[in-house]
């Protein structure tokens, strides 16, 4: 019996999310945009993907309203993939599924630590502030370099993710 395309048929929310996010590539192109890539060319270069499949990917993340597409700010011929209230939603699943997979997948060091930007803390298991004592807004997360991320990074994506910075803000790329 062949192997269905969809989840039509069960009656879960699980399968229902699976129908946005479950395609291969999807959950890193969201992981991305969460990192603040927000440009085609940017995830093409970073993700390595097929043009095809990222096109494909792209528009349904927008059908299924995860992001947004606009014009991009400094080139408005040109559109740019910003996150939206329902992908920014997707990000406890996304720490979880990665430090899963660091510590039961890969048990390598993780490649970027994420602290709470207020007061430095590394964010806990949970995505909490052991400090503060609370959950922690996406907004209020910096993403920092760990000791398992290249220290020398090929792409210029990789490079300009591997500066401190906040979940969600513009990647800015340097010129090659």
């Amino acid at each position: 019996m062949a192997l269905g395309k969809d989840y039509a048929a069960q009656e879960c929310s699980m399968a229902r999310a699976l129908e946005v996010v479950g395609e291969r590539w999807t959950l890193l192109i969201v992981r991305d945009a969460l990192y603040g890539v927000r440009r085609y060319n940017d995830f093409l270069v970073h993700l390595g993907i097929p043009r095809a499949v990222l096109a494909a990917r792209l528009q349904t993340l927008v059908a299924a309203g995860v992001l947004d597409k606009r014009p991009c700010a400094e080139a408005p011929r040109r559109q740019e993939y910003v996150v939206t209230e329902r992908g920014e939603a997707l990000w406890p699943v996304l720490r979880a599924l990665g430090a899963w997979g660091r510590d039961h997948i890969s048990g390598t060091k993780s490649p970027r630590l994420f602290r709470h930007a207020a007061c430095g803390t590394e964010l806990g298991a949970g995505g909490d502030c052991p400090a503060c004592g609370g959950p922690v807004a996406i907004r209020d997360v910096e993403m920092l370099p760990g000791p398992g991320l290249d220290p020398d990074p090929k792409d210029p994506v990789s490079r300009a993710l591997a500066r401190p910075r906040r979940l969600l803000q513009p990647v800015e790329v340097d010129p090659v």
